[in-house]
Order: C-alpha cells, then structure tokens, then sequence
C-alpha cells in the first residue's frame, strides 16, 4: 500500500511542522555574524568549494542589522503573501556555533523573543560542537523545540577532500552522537552533483544517513555558484552538471531508500539568479519538484520503500 504524508509521497517539512505545531510554520533566516573555521585559517582560508561568499546564507538577512532588526524585516516581507503563522528563528549563514559561548547565549535568546517563533534551527559543522556549546544547545532543547544542521554532504572521502569539507567522518559522528545523547534533533545535509560522484555514490551517502540515528535531512543540487573556488574546478573541465531528468531521478531513489520516519526538509536547493553559473535549469524550482511528484506516482515510489532492502 502506498504511503503518503499529506498530498506528498514522503515526510515532508511542512507536513511535520503542522502535525506539530497545528498551523502553518515559516522559516526566517538569520545571519548572526559569525564566521567559519574553514574560512578563517583555523581549518583553511578557502572554505568549502561551493561555499559562496554568503556563506550559504545568500538568502538570510543582512549582518550589518541585530537578530531583532533581521527577524522584523523579513518577517514583514512574509507577511504581504501569509498572514497568518508562527516561525522558525533559522541560523544560516557560515557556522552558528562558532563564537564565545556568551554571544552564542545572546543571539539565540534574541532570535527566541521574537513575537510567534516557536522553535530553533541552527546550521553549524560537526567539528564546531564543544562541551560548552552542546550545554547550551542542551539547555535550548529543554524549553523550545530545536534542530542542529551539519553539512556532511558525502560519506566519500575522496570526495570531501576535492570540496575541502575539512573533517573526516568520524567527526560527524562523534558530534551527532553527542547531539543525540541530549536528545536534540539532527538535520544532515547531503550535495547531489559533486565533483566525480556518480549516481551510485550520491545514493550510498543516503543509504548511510537511512541508517543513522538522524531525524532530518536536505537534499541538495549542486550550484556553481560565481566568485566560488568550485569555479577552477569547472573551467578545468573537471565538474559536470547534472541534468534535470537526472537529479528527479536520483531524488527519486533517494526518497525510496530513506527511512521512512526521516523528515525530508528540502528536495532542491535555491540560488542567487545573478550570481548563479550552472546549471540553469536548478533555476524552475516549482518545475523541479512537480517533476519529482510526477515520477513518484509514474513509479509507485514513496518514502522508505526499499529501505529494508539496503
């Protein structure tokens, strides 16, 4: 018997949030100011390969401005097509785990005042997870609801090394073991399109996460994005697009091999127009997902269908 999550073939975000929270729920993305240790010379300069200069955040509110300010903004800009719902406070720009506990302390609070936010989602790395900080994330989790990112992207070595990821595997697990044992919910993301990666790798990295004790994921095109050290790569002529036929197809078998109890946060990923190289047709976003939606059906496919094969 097929499943469905709402009108969806697999647990998606929205489905979630409103089960949990009763009403509809929206994402207001932050940039807090921080850095990235991959950036800074604590790692590397370069940062990741595909990290634009936002640093991931191209769509989050504007640094020069506080939390408050930010939230305010974008929140108005929300309003004009909903009227109605409550918020996500979203850290997403470079790694928000990554200053003195004290200004960690600080920006959050801030971020949970806000008028209708009724949880926390903080996008961070593995390697950026000290006793100090799993505390408070600990402290965070026991009074609202929360969710920690980390950028895996691959379970390939070979791989992390050509994108510079700048932590072994071990590291990941290590943190979201750490993060599991204070019962805070882990959403992991994952890049289709990688420089060398062929299908079957792409999907072996969803066949690890299908294992792991995660309770979130965000399935993620690969952009090249202008100004990125992914750039070289692509004038070499080491990096090729995926097409549109291809990525439906893998997000289409990786629907398939998740667990079925996995939130699926995001099927695409979005870019800049002005900024973004290839390939253009990640720009038709709606295109993407009914094409995804259609697939499903053609093939009878939902979420966690061949997960006790693998």
């Amino acid at each position: 018997m097929t499943k469905k999550w709402g009108d969806k073939r697999y647990y998606n975000l929205n489905y979630f949030l409103r089960k949990k929270f009763g009403s509809k729920v929206y994402k207001i993305s932050l940039d807090a100011g921080f850095s990235c240790p991959n950036r800074d010379g604590k790692i590397s300069t370069g940062g990741c390969i595909f990290c634009s200069e936002r640093g991931s955040g191209d769509f989050a509110g504007d640094r020069s401005y506080s939390i408050n300010q930010q939230f305010e903004h974008i929140k108005t800009i929300m309003q004009r097509k909903w009227k109605e719902g409550k918020y996500i406070a979203y850290f997403q720009a470079y790694t928000n785990t990554y200053a003195p506990i004290d200004i960690l302390r600080e920006k959050y609070e801030e971020a949970l005042n806000q008028q209708g936010v009724v949880a926390l989602a903080i996008a961070t790395r593995p390697d950026c997870l000290g006793e100090d900080v799993l505390d408070l994330l600990e402290e965070i989790n026991n009074k609202t609801y929360l969710w920690v990112e980390l950028g895996l992207q691959t379970v390939n070595d070979r791989t992390a090394k050509i994108i510079n990821r700048g932590y072994d595997l071990e590291v990941f697990e290590k943190a979201l073991k750490n993060l599991r044992d204070r019962n805070i919910d882990v959403v992991v993301h994952s890049i289709f399109g990688l420089p060398g990666e062929k299908q079957e790798d792409m999907l072996s990295t969803v066949k690890y996460l299908a294992s792991k004790d995660i309770q979130g994921v965000k399935f993620h095109l690969l952009h090249l994005i202008k100004g990125t050290p992914l750039v070289k790569l692509y004038e070499q002529g080491q990096l090729e697009f995926l097409s549109q036929e291809e990525y439906v197809e893998i997000i289409c078998k990786a629907i398939g091999i998740l667990r079925d109890d996995i939130v699926i946060h995001r099927l695409t990923g979005d870019a800049p127009r002005n900024l973004l190289i290839g390939p253009q047709w990640s720009l038709k976003k709606w295109e993407i997902l009914n094409s995804i939606d259609k697939m499903l059906d053609d093939r009878d496919i939902y979420q966690g269908l061949y997960f006790c094969t693998n």
